[in-house]
């Protein structure tokens, strides 16, 4: 048998009776509940890695132009500004999530991490964590095995779909899976692992999902560069041993009943807040528009 990761209360208790890391309890439940085999889901995370990585540097080096228009090399623009805000690391940070999540805006190859939504957030701060402490990538795997374990949790008690819990289920996840992350792989012990994911998740609940045009583009880049930030500052504030004083698994239940409650206009559907502003409303038909001109006319030879 194997935990099926139903609380992190339950996590942590399973861990600790069985003398496991929290990576191992995710190794097991993917060979017993899923019939893998080790070697494979270590390749696996290794692939899915090269791919974070990979979608991290195109972002930055090649044009990143989506057909909205909406997404214009804004990555690498942060990546080369002369201005650092804060540091040169913080910039990095902040251009990194934002390549790979233009990659995906861009039709590019990205992992779905949780979601393509979210999928600029992991890679950003893994990456940039990596570089600055010099971690071999079997500790950024051991740190994205934690990540996915956090989304089992939030997608049983809450949900990982901006289309049902607004985009605190889709950058909020991937930010708390980001800081749970960042600790286990700073050596923080379980504790503080959770303490982060609940800091994480009280910074982001109630995030509306309010896709411009109903594309994943505005705001959906921006937010995946400001959930990494997120999820930095939780990290650095769980591995102080700053208690997030609701425990996480409420946190969670809390993220759960408010995207339960948040009206449907939301929750992606592109009906409300950004979307439906003067100007959202505008590139929305102007993308519609342009949709229609690049419909094969029925006059013509097929």
């Amino acid at each position: 048998m194997s935990f099926l990761f139903d609380s992190f209360r339950g996590w942590k208790q399973y861990c600790e009776n069985n003398h496991l890391e929290l990576f191992e309890a995710v190794i097991e439940y993917e060979t017993t509940q899923k019939g893998k085999d080790e070697q494979t889901i270590w390749d696996g995370l290794q692939n899915a890695y090269e791919v974070m990585k990979d979608a991290v540097e195109t972002g930055l080096n090649e044009e990143m132009t989506s057909r909205s228009g909406m997404i214009n090399n804004g990555a690498k623009k942060v990546y080369k500004h002369p201005v650092a805000v804060l540091s040169p690391e913080f910039q990095k940070l902040i251009s990194r999530a934002l390549a790979a999540k233009e990659v995906n805006s861009c039709m590019g190859r990205v992992v779905a991490a949780p979601t393509a939504g979210a999928s600029g957030i992991l890679p950003g701060t893994l990456y940039t964590l990596q570089e600055i402490h010099g971690f071999e990538d079997r500790k950024i795997l051991e740190g994205l095995l934690v990540g996915a374990g956090i989304a089992l949790i939030i997608e049983e008690k809450a949900s990982l779909a901006g289309a049902v819990g607004g985009c605190q289920a889709e950058t909020g996840s991937a930010a708390a899976m980001a800081a749970g992350a960042m600790v286990y792989c700073l050596g923080g012990p379980i504790d503080q692992v959770f303490n982060a994911v609940a800091i994480t998740i009280q910074c982001m609940l109630g995030l509306v999902c309010d896709p411009v045009a109903g594309l994943v583009e505005v705001p959906c880049v921006v937010r995946n560069a400001s959930a990494a930030a997120i999820a930095n500052s939780s990290a650095q504030i769980a591995l102080a041993d700053v208690s997030s004083v609701i425990p996480v698994d409420e946190c969670i239940e809390a993220m759960g009943e408010i995207g339960s409650s948040m009206e449907s206009k939301y929750k992606e559907t592109a009906m409300g807040g950004l979307a439906a502003t003067i100007t959202g409303q505008s590139i929305s038909k102007r993308v519609l528009i342009q949709d229609i001109e690049m419909l094969p006319d029925e006059d013509s030879p097929q």
